[in-house]
């Protein structure tokens, strides 16, 4: 294992004396390094895209994204699919996270299961991978035996297959149908790709996610019309998104989610095509529940 020739091992020359800094001066370090993660991201989003793209035909047709990985992937890929569902009314059965050693890995570290070659195959066997689905690998370096063995075998099944990595010619950039390499250069702390790697990752999940959650008509213009009413500040912005989206009073948005039993995409859609409850629900069942769609077909702008 050559280490060294991974950029994300390499020592920040930028940093050599961070030790020696007060506390303003140690976390300004690590907040000019950040800042060079928004760019390197940049680099690379026609791939991010056609992943988009990938992501979109598999959910499409009735498939799954499963992302998986291990340490700070795992965890970082965990928490997208697990705020999915309550952020945009997406079936958490068909958003899935696997990480290396399992939920006990979610809140500490597990050593030595990444370097596991049959884990993340015996795990996806576990959810019955099929071609319908599609598999996003993460590994920062992009080298994590537990995430080659599974995009091997989710091309082996047929599935969808996407490597997401922070260096340059990586072994599961070679992997994929779409492979995502973003090159972050050297951390802050050598070596602790929880950190510019990390925040990488954060950014591209952000992407990947939000823009399918998009183009499946999960947001009305910039809101998110599938929201849950799970607690009081839900129950609010449900009612704000009303509001904001069809110009109603506070009242109408109240009593309109009360009538389509806390629907958020419903209640906008009587209110703005003037359709009775069973009317709109029926026209939107129609246009796949989305709004634009809809009304565009009602020749209402």
């Amino acid at each position: 294992m050559n280490l060294n020739a991974l950029k994300t091992e390499q020592r920040n020359e930028n940093t050599f004396t961070i030790d020696e800094l007060d506390s303003y001066g140690i976390i300004s370090k690590i907040n000019d390094e950040d800042q060079t993660v928004a760019i390197s991201v940049k680099n690379e989003l026609e791939d991010i895209a056609k992943a988009v793209d990938l992501i979109e035909k598999s959910l499409s047709s009735d498939g799954r994204l499963i992302y998986i990985g291990a340490g700070t992937s795992g965890r970082l890929a965990i928490l997208d699919s697990a705020e999915c569902p309550p952020t945009y009314g997406f079936d958490s059965n068909r958003i899935i996270s696997l990480i290396a050693g399992g939920e006990a890995a979610f809140i500490g570290a597990i050593e030595g299961v990444e370097d596991s070659k049959d884990e993340g195959v015996e795990d996806l066997k576990r959810l019955n991978l099929s071609s319908k689905d599609v598999v996003v690998g993460l590994a920062a370096s992009g080298r994590t035996p537990y995430v080659i063995e599974a995009l091997k075998y989710s091309n082996e099944v047929g599935a969808g297959t996407i490597s997401i990595a922070c260096n340059k010619n990586t072994k599961i950039g070679k992997l994929g149908k779409v492979n995502i390499e973003v090159e972050v250069g050297s951390e802050a702390i050598t070596g602790s790709t929880r950190m510019k790697s990390g925040t990488a990752q954060k950014m591209i999940l952000n992407m990947l996610s939000t823009a399918v959650m998009v183009k499946l008509g999960k947001v009305y213009s910039n809101l998110m019309v599938n929201v849950g009413s799970f607690n009081e500040k839900l129950i609010e912005r449900q009612k704000n998104i009303v509001m904001q989206a069809t110009g109603a009073s506070r009242e109408q948005a109240t009593a309109i989610l009360n009538e389509t039993d806390r629907d958020c995409k419903l209640s906008i859609f009587m209110i703005l095509s003037d359709e009775n409850l069973e009317s709109a629900k029926e026209i939107l069942s129609k246009n796949d529940w989305n709004i634009k769609k809809a009304l565009k077909n009602l020749n209402i702008k």
